[in-house]
């Protein structure tokens, strides 16, 4: 799924569609550049950095033909945590238009979707079927989260025990909320990914690394 808001159609010439964001996201994350901890020690992968911390396993997702990196999976507290930034207006912001747009794709795969409040503002709480081959292998549970900053948009997808563990649902949406996204000074059109790299020194098999 790591492709769901990436290749919707442009943004209409329609009224400007407000920011949805946690009220505290200045101070509590997710963070934009400027207002990160310069000392704090991040992993560097372009557009966005992350946190370093016990039992942190991070992947990075490699397109098969252009070997470019399209997702961040961090596996933490039982869950997974895909991460992805997209650019985006400024004084407008996103989810609210891509949630919908990810509420249709899940139906036409023949999932089930529920809207939900939770700690970031509106979510997605959907059952996703699950192929095995040309054989079906049941459902499985996902919460897709985003939050609109300046200039970019960061979407996560939670699945394993951070959709059915309030403990478990804590610890990874405080890892969401350490998250840094670089936007850049370079001009982009909104929705586009913002460019992810490897980590300097890092395995480019898009393995797991303990970070």
């Amino acid at each position: 799924m790591s492709d769901i808001a990436a290749n919707q159609s442009e943004p209409g010439d329609g009224a400007e569609v407000e920011k949805s964001a946690p009220a505290d996201r200045v101070t509590a994350g997710p963070f934009d550049e400027s207002e990160a901890n310069p000392v704090r020690p991040y992993v560097d992968l372009g557009g966005v950095k992350i946190l370093p911390r016990a039992e942190l396993h991070l992947r990075l997702e490699v397109e098969e033909g252009t070997k470019r990196v399209v997702a961040v999976g961090l596996d933490y507290a039982g869950s997974t945590l895909q991460v992805q930034p997209f650019a985006a207006p400024r004084s407008s912001g996103l989810w609210h238009e891509i949630r919908q747009q990810i509420i249709d794709q899940i139906h036409k795969q023949g999932g089930t979707t529920k809207l939900i409040e939770g700690n970031f503002g509106p979510e997605i709480l959907a059952e996703i079927p699950v192929t095995a081959g040309a054989q079906s292998a049941g459902t499985r549970l996902a919460r897709f989260i985003g939050v609109d900053g300046p200039r970019w948009f960061l979407r996560g997808v939670i699945a394993g025990e951070g959709v059915v563990n309030p403990e478990a649902a804590e610890k990874v949406e405080d890892l969401f909320r350490s998250i840094v996204v670089v936007r850049g000074t370079a001009p982009m059109p909104p929705r586009d990914l913002i460019p992810l790299h490897m980590p300097t020194g890092g395995d480019s098999s898009g393995g797991p690394t303990r970070v």
